[in-house]
């Protein structure tokens, strides 16, 4: 691995950095570059620095992902644990970078007489992930709670745009060309005695129903209109079904689980394999909800 220094922005860059260390298949090839900012101007510093159309993607604790084994074109950037503002002002709005985790969000917002983020403590990821897919859990979605962001472009500058600029759908977000979300300002409600408890008790709820502890990327699965992912998969007769070096959770059918010996190439195979015999046993296409990014081996 090469760390190449610069006197200009403050972060670290490394070159050709293994996609698997950071992602929570372990699975994945190299990023040409991966870039981890100081903090936000340092970020916008960066960017500003680079060749106009070079290919920007963003990684926040690794879920969600699958990164192919021929790895990344251009630069990854990496904002857990350096965009990691969180904050209440005096209008009682919490702001929170793109870095912050959903499960510290859930907290901070409990620590201070807030309800209405206890579903993001069941969430495997970061803020920045969670806005551009409005992610959920529980019966909990991310952008009700959002009041307005801070977008960044590949120019280094920060836009900010209300809610409303955006639309939103079950599990997507609608973008805007070259930008990425940096921040968001969220609004909670005050807080209930049962609040603690509803926490606790969703926590459990997931540890009870998921593979939590093994190498996953969480739901691969979008639930169709009305139905849901794991029951179809399930009665296709798939749960703990193997392919290659990837298997269908045995917990929960929604969950494809790797191990020391599996690539990408094996959990790309298993996802398309399953949406086939779904397809051919109920007439249901299965869209994914995990991201695929990078090339072939």
């Amino acid at each position: 691995m090469n760390v190449v220094k610069a006197i200009t922005y403050r972060g670290q860059l490394l070159v050709d950095e293994p996609m698997s260390k950071h992602t929570s298949w372990r699975v994945g090839g190299t990023a040409d570059y991966y870039y981890v900012p100081a903090d936000l101007a340092d970020l916008q510093y960066y960017l500003a620095t680079l060749e106009s159309g070079t290919a920007v993607n963003w990684i926040g604790l690794g879920s969600n992902m699958l990164v192919r084994d021929g790895g990344i074109r251009g630069v990854v950037i990496a904002p857990l644990n350096a965009l990691r503002r969180l904050e209440l002002n005096d209008e009682g709005r919490i702001y929170a970078e793109a870095g912050v985790t959903c499960a510290k969000l859930a907290k901070f917002v409990k620590k201070h007489g807030l309800t209405g983020a206890e579903f993001f403590a069941g969430i495997p990821g970061t803020i920045g992930g969670a806005l551009a897919m409005n992610a959920g859990a529980f019966g909990g979605e991310t952008w009700p709670l959002v009041e307005a962001v801070v977008m960044i472009n590949q120019q280094g500058q920060l836009i900010e745009r209300s809610a409303s600029e955006f639309s939103i759908g079950y599990r997507s977000v609608s973008q805007f060309s070259g930008e990425w979300f940096a921040a968001a300002w969220f609004r909670f409600a005050a807080k209930t005695s049962e609040t603690d408890s509803d926490i606790r008790h969703l926590l459990q709820k997931r540890n009870d129903s998921q593979p939590i502890g093994l190498p996953s990327c969480g739901s691969v699965f979008k639930n169709p209109a009305g139905q849901h992912a794991a029951r179809l998969i399930e009665a296709a007769g798939l749960k703990g079904h193997v392919l290659g070096n990837a298997s269908v959770s045995t917990k929960h059918a929604n969950f494809i689980i790797s191990n020391a010996q599996t690539r990408a190439a094996d959990i790309e195979a298993l996802i398309g394999y399953i949406r086939k015999v779904v397809k051919q046993q109920f007439g249901v296409e299965l869209e994914t909800e995990v991201r695929i990014l990078g090339e072939q081996s």
